[in-house]
């Protein structure tokens, strides 16, 4: 017989979004329920943010030391350990995991159902043995691999984001299929620690971000030997007698032919609403994922829906926001409402790319915008740690307010912090120019190029007559 349990809120998934929203809730006296049928921590614990970056920065250290020439170091010999590299991408997981773990969680007074969790009706939930009712729901569920329709590809082995971190011995070559910011990270750890790496791409290198700075890591990626198609379409895919794998791709009517040894599937993301029998609670969804108003609630008031599972940003980050959003409603019945204006998001290759605010696009269907740039190569801190290769990229009104900052180089993704605050803020590139900027840091770029907005202006000949003149009066 099935145990019922009545409860303040219920939270549908042990990701990012789902423990914030718990641990918030539980610390703030309402009796909390978690379902978590995987793992603590979710995609970003386990699959995605944290080994990805792990990865990379085991990479990253490996390639700079094999490039050391330029500062003089001579290596004669440099050999890599792959299974030391992965052990300590887990490390790192391991490490991390306590902060997620079921323990801690029940510690903060949250009861964690380890079940898959399904809607009965619009107010109970059944998880195993498990009966809940609740006043409010909050569905977390976050999202998945994308599997893209390719002729073949059930025939083969291939890697996701899910797989790709338990490889026991590295690719000799690895064919990236998706040129989005898991895919270009992947590939440019793949291939900083020594392996053959391809990208095939549908559309364009990272369409997401602006051209011109997308140009920048394109030049980067084939520099280190990535070989990279775009938009080409992945006809069939099929594994060789000798364990190698054929892809056949189409790119302007001509066939063609990559051989390499193992597949990662890159190719985007979908939300998990499957098996939670939405349509039971009343819930309104579609591919995209759960459809939610500004508030997150679904077409069931009773019940929000946050991260990825939405469809919207599918960014740690803005699960974490949207967690904030959600305990404002059902904890504080502030009417909170989601506010996308200053959203950032980073792609950690090398150069790294940040953006936050309008891209360049948007920001083109408005009238009188200004774009102005200053180049990482005039930054002396770049210099003197040769990262001369970037830009930042700020577009503006032509009063100076703040629309939209990508950011192409090194340390982008701690750069564009201020940069966030000023769009959220509403502020004019004066906060930048009005700020003293510690010497010699990354940082006076932010300044530089908000200086370089004014330049014009303030070396004008109505200006230089101005100060002839108050010279005049002595």
């Amino acid at each position: 017989m099935s145990q019922v349990i009545q409860c303040d809120i219920v939270i549908i998934g042990g990701g990012a979004g789902g423990l914030s929203v718990a641990a918030g809730a539980s610390q703030l006296g309402a009796k909390v329920v978690l379902v978590e049928s995987g793992k603590m921590g979710g995609d970003c614990l386990n699959y995605g943010c944290v080994p990805s970056k792990s990865l990379l920065s085991a990479a990253k250290a490996f390639y700079h030391v094999k490039t050391a020439e330029y500062f003089g170091a001579q290596i004669d010999s440099l050999k890599l350990d792959f299974s030391k590299v992965m052990q300590y991408v887990h490390h790192v997981i391991a490490t991390l995991e306590k902060n997620d773990s079921v323990e801690r969680f029940e510690s903060l007074g949250v009861k964690v159902i380890q079940a898959l969790g399904k809607f009965i009706d619009n107010r109970t939930l059944q998880a195993g043995d498990m009966i809940i009712k609740a006043k409010r729901f909050v569905i977390a569920t976050g999202s998945s691999a994308f599997l893209p329709s390719i002729s073949g590809l059930d025939q083969i082995p291939y890697e996701t984001n899910e797989t790709i971190f338990d490889l026991k011995v590295q690719p000799k070559h690895l064919i990236v299929i998706g040129g989005g910011p898991i895919g270009c990270e992947l590939a440019q750890a793949f291939a900083m620690l020594g392996s053959q790496v391809t990208i095939l791409e549908g559309f364009r290198l990272l369409p997401k971000d602006d051209v011109d700075c997308v140009t920048i890591v394109r030049k980067q990626l084939e520099n280190m030997g990535i070989h990279i198609y775009e938009h080409i379409k992945v006809q069939q895919v099929s594994k060789q007698a000798d364990e190698e794998i054929l892809v056949t791709i189409e790119k302007d009517g001509y066939i063609q032919q990559i051989s390499g040894t193992r597949i990662l599937i890159s190719t985007g993301r979908c939300a998990n609403v499957q098996g939670l029998d939405l349509e039971k609670a009343g819930v309104v969804y579609s591919p995209k994922g759960i459809v939610v108003d500004a508030r997150l609630q679904s077409s069931n008031k009773k019940i929000f829906a946050i991260g990825d599972v939405i469809g919207s940003y599918q960014f740690t980050h803005v699960a974490n926001y949207h967690a904030g959003i959600v305990l404002r409603n059902i904890l504080f019945r502030l009417r909170a409402k989601v506010d996308y204006r200053a959203v950032p998001w980073v792609t950690y290759t090398e150069p790294e790319m940040a953006h936050v605010g309008l891209t360049l696009e948007e920001a083109q269907k408005l009238p009188n915008i200004q774009v102005t740039e200053w180049n990482f190569n005039e930054n002396d801190r770049a210099q003197t740690e040769h990262e001369i290769t970037g830009k930042i990229k700020v577009i503006t009104d032509r009063k100076a307010k703040i629309l939209g900052v990508t950011i192409v180089g090194s340390k982008a993704g701690e750069l564009i912090l201020p940069w966030v605050i000023a769009i959220r803020e509403k502020k004019t590139l004066r906060s930048f120019t009005e700020t003293i900027v510690p010497y010699p840091t990354l940082s006076e770029i932010s300044k530089r190029v908000a200086g370089k907005f004014y330049t014009a202006k303030l070396f004008s000949s109505k200006t230089r007559w101005l100060v002839r003149l108050l010279l005049k009066l002595g």
